[in-house]
């Protein structure tokens, strides 16, 4: 069920872009193929789903942990619908990818826990069934100042191995 504040169009809009992401092939080169908000390359996809305001202006913490627990709310909202496709999630330790050597000539497959773990600590991920891709979601923010950002992750299941 989702809460309130999170609309059911919301819901069908991220809805829409996880579908897509994990039917699209991955490119050759890194880019920006859906456009704003969205950047792919070879092994991955990541896209932002949903982005509070920034906090250049007001970083207090009323405002920050009500932006916070919002993005929170839209997470657990999907992670419900996508536990109810795909089963329950496995919770995935990003810190561990933070110490992947990058002179590793596998380091570019890595993609998109390279990023992923640069903003966040953990995710959500279900193994998409007949398919060698996962899809993991979680709540990003690179800076204090920058919003926080819902975001969802495709990778190649090779990705995983190593860490």
């Amino acid at each position: 069920m989702l809460p309130q504040h999170q609309s059911r169009e919301h819901a069908d809009e991220y809805l829409s872009i996880i579908d897509s992401l994990s039917a699209r092939p991955f490119p050759d080169e890194n880019g920006r193929p859906g456009g704003a908000g969205q950047w792919s390359g070879p092994g991955f996809h990541l896209a932002v789903l949903r982005e509070s305001q920034d906090f250049w202006e007001d970083r207090s913490a009323e405002i920050v942990e009500a932006a916070e627990r919002e993005l929170e709310a839209g997470l657990a909202a999907l992670s419900v619908i996508l536990a109810e496709r795909w089963g329950a999630p496995e919770a995935v330790d990003l810190w561990p990818y933070l110490e992947l050597d990058d002179s590793d000539s596998t380091a570019t497959s890595r993609e998109p826990l390279s990023f992923l773990c640069g903003v966040a600590g953990s995710m959500q991920m279900w193994r998409l069934p007949h398919s060698e891709r996962w899809v993991g979601l979680t709540i990003g923010q690179a800076d204090p100042e920058w919003p926080f950002q819902l975001l969802v992750g495709i990778g190649e299941t090779s990705s995983l191995d190593g860490r």
